[in-house]
């Protein structure tokens, strides 16, 4: 590994003269700085990936079927699984996406999965991302960057390609495509992931489009192009969150949606990858009955564990966490990117009482979770070896079948005290490697 961690420096310096960025949005002024890339690898057996993989699809489907329930005939809900107030009173369901089933059925095209390894070897999912999840691209270059650097390090490894992530994103698309060219929607130049929607659409061979260039007719979404011709769009992969999609149905303020887009996909002239509404599923309430969608759309025992959670929202799990607080940590259900995290752990007695009022006022706000003490990976930094927090973002696909991605984004924490490890709070990244038979 030393003829990686030699070139380390320069790879950085190239993805920085790429643009492989991130963008921060903080006290109202945007700050872009490097994604720190550290060039030791995470690197997965084969078996092990197998199991993942077959976790994975497992879950997705199941979300997906979820999905489709939730805003057609409610079956998860009158048959007592999920409690209705439950569902109705999170933030990410939306009511105009009532009664509206996407293109194939499918809602969840592109699902990013955080997953943390314990260090007994137990894969936990800690996160469901079914909205915009971002970060394939990272890899992808990074990879790229590496096998220049060292071309013969693959060879001895015998990794997994990890290429043909654009290849099955184009794919997907294509299934789902209602007639017309595949395009991504990105907000702009100033879009915290802007790099990755560029470089997603050169490598899909999807068309890159702002909101200003996609109008709708006769409820059909066009792209109009640099000559000012309009062409018909058939798959909308959309960088943009459901609230500012269109202007018309979700936030009249919005600048940055497309007028109309929706009557579009209501009409089934266009797919929207992914689908508007799929935040009740990002809902970190609903996570803890993922395990019960599985036994109940799918009738299978579960192969992935979630983290051990408790929902405030029953009395018998809020009596545990008002009496646990201290060795638990609560997580906000609404939001993401490594905030609304706070560990229990790190309160004085007063900040503690202060939580417990808090979790007692607004019990659906919060779940609470065992704390994992997830496996520390090597980091290269000042020159030398040293161990960070860890977890992986797995990517999955669906659409004419369900697939994972062999490959991911491995983010870790660049403080040696916390075991948040988000790029929105300051952490880097590495290449996952999966390995081959």
């Amino acid at each position: 590994m030393d003829e990686l961690i030699n070139q380390e420096e320069s790879i950085n310096e190239l993805l920085a003269r790429y643009g492989v960025k991130f963008g921060v949005y903080k006290n109202n002024t945007f700050h872009e700085q490097l994604f720190p890339f550290d060039t030791l690898p995470r690197i997965i057996p084969s078996h092990e990936f197998d199991y993942l993989e077959k976790g994975l699809i497992q879950r997705v489907n199941a979300l997906n079927l979820f999905l489709k329930d939730i805003y057609t005939n409610y079956q998860i809900v009158k048959d007592g699984v999920i409690p209705e107030d439950f569902i109705f009173s999170s933030t990410g369901y939306l009511s105009p996406c009532i009664g509206m089933v996407p293109p194939k059925g499918i809602y969840s095209h592109i699902s990013g999965i955080d997953l943390v390894q314990a260090k007994d070897g137990t894969w936990y999912v800690l996160e469901d991302n079914l909205r915009i999840p971002s970060g394939a691209s990272y890899p992808m270059i990074a990879r790229d960057l590496m096998r220049r650097a060292a071309p013969n390090i693959f060879r001895t490894y015998n990794v997994r390609d990890n290429r043909d992530y654009a290849k099955m994103l184009e794919e997907t698309m294509d299934y789902v495509n209602m007639g017309g060219i595949n395009v991504i929607l990105t907000p702009g130049r100033y879009n915290s992931a802007y790099f990755e929607h560029s470089y997603l659409a050169e490598k899909s061979h999807a068309t890159l489009a702002t909101p200003q260039e996609l109008f709708v007719e006769n409820a059909t979404l066009f792209y109009k192009n640099h000559l000012g011709y309009k062409v018909k769009v058939g798959s909308l992969y959309r960088r943009i969150s459901d609230d500012y999609l269109d202007p018309l149905a979700f936030k009249p303020e919005s600048l940055i949606g497309v007028p109309q887009s929706m009557s579009a996909y209501r009409e089934g002239n266009v797919a929207l990858i992914n689908a508007p509404g799929n935040g009740i599923a990002d809902d970190k309430g609903i996570y803890y009955f993922v395990p019960k969608m599985i036994q109940y759309y799918l009738h299978e025992e579960p192969i992935l564990h979630n983290a051990p959670t408790y929902l405030p929202f029953y009395e018998e799990d809020r009596k545990y966490v008002l009496d646990n607080l201290e060795k638990l940590v609560v997580k906000d259900v609404s939001e993401a990117g490594g905030y609304g995290v706070v560990f229990g752990s790190d309160m004085d007695e007063e900040t503690l009482q202060k939580w417990r009022d808090i979790i007692s006022r607004e019990p659906r706000r919060f779940i609470a979770q065992e704390v994992i003490d997830f496996i520390d990976l090597p980091i290269h930094e000042n020159d030398k070896e040293v161990y960070r927090k860890a977890d992986l973002r797995a990517f999955v696909l669906s659409g004419e079948k369900t697939r994972v991605w062999a490959s991911g984004l491995t983010r870790f924490s660049r403080n040696p005290d916390s075991f948040v490890v988000n790029s929105s709070q300051g952490g880097g990244f590495k290449d996952t490697w999966v390995l081959s038979q």
